[in-house]
């Protein structure tokens, strides 16, 4: 799979630590920022990322900020997004197989870079599990979508 990340400036060290895992994973990756400790805005780097899923640039996107909450709901704000903010692997398995989430958020500040790699790992090897029943939620979180 190809899989965007991007991370703001509480995140950047982390993403520049998951890169090379993700690519120890067979995976492509395309890194879409920031690249330093320098203050930027969360909002520009999650639509950055989103945008490249949505469009199929990337199979999936990654984010990460201090906490992960504004990265994530900034990349919400994408039509076509589901990105779920993890804080371990079942949660990251979990969005996979129930809400076929298509990006993955994360906080530097949160969790440590061996708990990150284990919530890559899931959420990159986990498949959506096709049940009726989530197929109905997607269906109704997108028509919450298109009703705004």
């Amino acid at each position: 799979m190809k899989i965007a990340i991007a991370a703001d400036h509480g995140g950047y060290r982390l993403k520049d630590e998951l890169i090379p895992y993700i690519e120890g994973l067979g995976h492509s990756v395309k890194d879409l920022g920031t690249n330093s400790a320098d203050s930027v805005d969360y909002p520009d780097y999650a639509a950055a990322c989103a945008r490249a899923v949505v469009s199929g640039e990337a199979d999936r996107g990654i984010v990460i900020c201090g906490t992960g909450i504004g990265i994530s709901i900034a990349a919400n704000k994408i039509k076509g997004v589901r990105c779920g903010l993890c804080t371990d692997p079942v949660m990251a398995r979990l969005t996979r197989e129930h809400n076929d989430a298509n990006m993955l958020a994360m906080g530097a500040r949160i969790i440590g870079d061996e708990l990150a790699r284990g919530i890559v790992k899931a959420f990159l090897e986990t498949e959506f599990s096709n049940g009726q029943r989530h197929i109905n939620r997607i269906n109704k979180i997108t028509a919450l979508e298109e009703a705004e």
